[in-house]
Parts: structure tokens; sequence; C-alpha cells
């Protein structure tokens, strides 16, 4: 059996990969374009990739291709109707990543709230050394807990989010993106309830038709000015303009992105325009890179690999 990897890059070149050894020849490419995979995966019986689209395009010559095993939870690279023609199996993989996507969520929303590049800038510019006060705080902050936080999407990632807040004090409510989600312990609420209502409001939804330009600049002008907003979800569910917008205006107060509609990010996006830290921090695409999540991840797609091979 040979296995082919056409975007290795994209999982690190710290993570051991070796394992995979024992179940065939492996081939490693760092990235392939559409055109590349076309040859690349000639004679590949399972392909292992992360971004790279799988369509006639790109696999059409693949005459002995059994297996598309994805790097990630989302599939959306994925053309299932031309995989189930050719009788080709897929497999993704979930649950890996949910406590780095979390912990980065929390990492995001501390940044913002307790205006860390401020005070950082503070010390960092010598305005702290022999100061006349021991403390400074001109840039008041408050307690999380008894605020609102307000989960887009409670899958696995959204409760973890939402149970780390609640410790924190937090009243929790969410949105089901579907209309079909209850769980327990949680306080279900429509769309305009959520964003009313809410200190903070993180997304951990996929994107799908429901929710494709959800966060746009009617939903920004019905949160709170003083509201923060993080999207750990997919970039599209935010218009971006809508959101540059709104944090020029002073819609909302900050927001927090760790994903965009264009990655990596494209030199006319319009929240470039937003230069100050303590209302725009966006990091690239990383929440849910820790080492330990991207063992996981490796393990499981291994672990597909070999229940496929087993039947």
């Amino acid at each position: 059996m040979k296995i082919v990897f056409l975007d290795a890059k994209t999982i690190g070149d710290d993570i051991d990969l070796s394992g995979f050894e024992r179940l065939g020849e492996v081939v490693k490419y760092e990235f392939s374009t559409t055109e590349q995979a076309r040859e690349r995966t000639k004679d590949a019986d399972v392909i292992v990739l992360n971004k790279v689209l799988v369509n006639e395009q790109s696999i059409g010559e693949a005459s002995h291709l059994k297996l598309v095993c994805v790097t990630a939870t989302g599939t959306n690279n994925l053309d299932k109707d031309y995989l189930a023609e050719r009788g080709i199996e897929w497999r993704n993989v979930a649950g890996y990543s949910t406590e780095t996507v979390a912990q980065h969520t929390f990492a995001l929303l501390f940044y913002l709230w307790e205006k860390m590049a401020y005070y950082d800038g503070y010390v960092k510019s010598g305005n702290y050394v022999d100061d006349v006060m021991f403390t400074h705080f001109s840039n008041v902050f408050h307690d999380l807990s008894g605020r609102t936080w307000g989960v887009v999407g409670l899958g696995a990632i959204g409760r973890r989010v939402a149970d780390i807040a609640g410790m924190f004090g937090c009243r929790v409510i969410y949105y089901s993106t579907s209309g079909a989600h209850d769980a327990p312990g949680y306080t279900r609420v429509d769309f305009d309830t959520l964003l009313a209502e809410s200190d903070i409001v993180s997304v951990h939804a996929p994107l799908n038709e429901n929710t494709e330009h959800l966060m746009n600049a009617e939903a920004f002008r019905k949160m709170k000015k003083s509201a923060v907003f993080l999207n750990l979800g997919r970039g599209p569910i935010v218009v971006e303009r809508d959101l540059a917008d709104a944090l020029r205006q002073g819609e909302i107060a900050a927001a927090g992105l760790d994903v965009l509609t264009a990655e990596p990010m494209s030199a006319d996006n319009p929240l470039r325009e937003i230069t100050d830290s303590g209302k725009l921090v966006i990091t690239p695409h990383i929440a849910w890179a820790s080492v330990e999540a991207r063992m996981r991840l490796m393990k499981q797609v291994e672990q597909n690999i070999e229940e496929f091979v087993k039947g």
C-alpha cells in the first residue's frame, strides 16, 4: 500500500510520522497544488491531506485510490459526490483539538478583557519606571465573574468553553445554529437574545448555510458596546468588512480571531485597517495546533488507515 501525504508541512516538522511506515510505503510532500496532486496521487492507495482540494481535477488519475484521510475535522475541501461515484472512502478526525481551542479562546479573551496590550506597552515604554504610584489602572477592566458569555455553536469545543466560563463565574447562554441542539445544563436562547445579553460572544460553529455571514453588520449592532467578540469557528461566519466597521465605530469593544475568510490573510482584508491591538487581535489559525493536539490528530489518522485496512 502506498500512502501519500500531500501537504505534510501543515502538520509540522516536529511531529513524528514514522508510525505510518508500518502500514505501507510513505511518500511526503510539503505542499501540493491541484496540478501537483493530480500527478502525485496517480499510484496512491491512500492520500493524507489538510487543505488540498480533493476532486476530479486533483485525483482524476488516481486509479488505485481507496481512502482519503483529512488531517482536520472540516471536510469542505472534499468533493464527496465525486468520491462516492468512484467508491473512494474518506475519513476525518474529531475531538483532537477540543482542549487547545478552548485554551486559545481564553488566551484571546483575557488579552483583550484585561487590556494586556495597553499595560504591556505602558511598562515597556518606561512609563512605570520611577512612577509616582505602585499601581497604574487608567485603562480599567472588570471581573469576568457575573458576566454573560454567549456561545454560538455548543458542540464539543463550545461546551468545553462553556464549562470553563462557568468556572470563572459566568452565566452561560448559547445559540444553536442548526436549531436542533439542546444541551442540558445551559440556557438555549435565540440569536438576537444572545447578542443583546452577552458580554462575550464566542463562535465555535462549523461553516454551513446556517452560519455563513451570520456575524454581519446587523448582528454587531445588536451587541453591547462593551462586548468582546471571539471567532474560533470558521472565517466566513464573519463579514470582515462589517466587523472592521463595528470596531471602528465603537459598536463593540474588541474582537479576537483565529480564523479568517481567506487564509493566509489577503492583502486587502479590511481588518488590516484596525491597528490597535486593544481592539483587535488576530492569530494565524493556531488554536488547534498545540504539540499535543497535533500528536493526537496524527495518531487518529494513523488509526483510521489501520482500521480501514483491517476492514
